[in-house]
């Protein structure tokens, strides 16, 4: 029996000298690599953040591309939707952070006015983007009032993308068939800068050129992930071509 007990006492030597070892791995791990464990902390809390900060940007957007692809519907009615969906976060943010300060979570005058306050940040949102473009971001004020013939849902996404890179430049929108010849080009038959049957033009250019490539990556990156169709080419000069599609064009770019 004593040998069973030694035995036993030596296998728990072993063990606790084992983990004794390996704490102080893990402890010397810790040291040497310090700085990227903080470093991954950190990112890891910036990308959290940055989510929870675009996610109501990203419903909005990416929401309304969907109900209009996925189910046909008309175009304010695919934006309402998204603007629903950005609203809905919105107010869980707001309904999050008054029941934390608070205390209480749950009240329904609590819960009314937080959907109130989170619809009216929304509207006034999409009110100021789908009205609203600088002369700045336009190549000229023929192109800058074109801006409101185009689909509600691109110009919401324009809006979006304006507001983190002020130097954007939309050189062309909506077209009319004459205009490809004054620009030297083959009429097209069917094009998405033409007003389609919902009653705006689906197509955008943004100026590509004298911005780094940076920038254009991230612009064409941005509009994919948003539901877009992209396509760089040279026509009349090198330049992004943006669109949203549409049932007259099925397939078309």
């Amino acid at each position: 029996m004593s040998g069973v007990k030694l035995r036993l006492k030596l296998l728990k030597l072993r063990w606790n000298r084992f983990l004794d070892e390996q704490v102080s791995r893990l402890r010397q791990w810790e040291r040497e690599y310090s700085f990227y464990i903080l470093f991954g902390k950190i990112s890891f809390i910036l990308l959290k953040y940055l989510f929870i900060f675009t996610l109501p940007f990203i419903l909005l957007i990416r929401g309304s591309v969907y109900l209009h692809e996925k189910f046909s519907l008309y175009s304010w009615i695919s934006l309402l939707g998204g603007m629903i969906l950005a609203a809905a976060v919105i107010f869980i943010y707001v309904t999050l952070f008054r029941g934390k300060l608070s205390g209480r979570l749950g009240r329904q005058e609590d819960l009314s006015s937080s959907w109130i306050f989170s619809g009216l940040i929304v509207f006034g949102y999409c009110m100021y983007g789908l009205i609203f473009l600088s002369g700045t971001n336009a190549k000229t004020e023929s192109v800058r009032q074109e801006y409101h013939r185009l689909h509600p849902i691109l110009r919401m996404a324009i809006s979006t993308l304006v507001f983190l890179d002020e130097d954007l430049i939309i050189t062309d929108a909506s077209r009319k068939p004459e205009d490809y010849r004054k620009m030297g080009l083959k009429t097209k038959s069917r094009s998405l800068h033409y007003v389609q049957s919902s009653g705006y033009a689906h197509a955008i250019d943004i100026r590509t050129n004298n911005r780094n490539f940076i920038r254009n990556f991230f612009t064409k990156l941005y509009f994919r992930l948003m539901g877009f169709n992209t396509l760089r080419h040279y026509g009349t000069a090198d330049h992004l071509h943006v669109s949203l599609s549409s049932k007259d064009i099925p397939g078309g770019i």
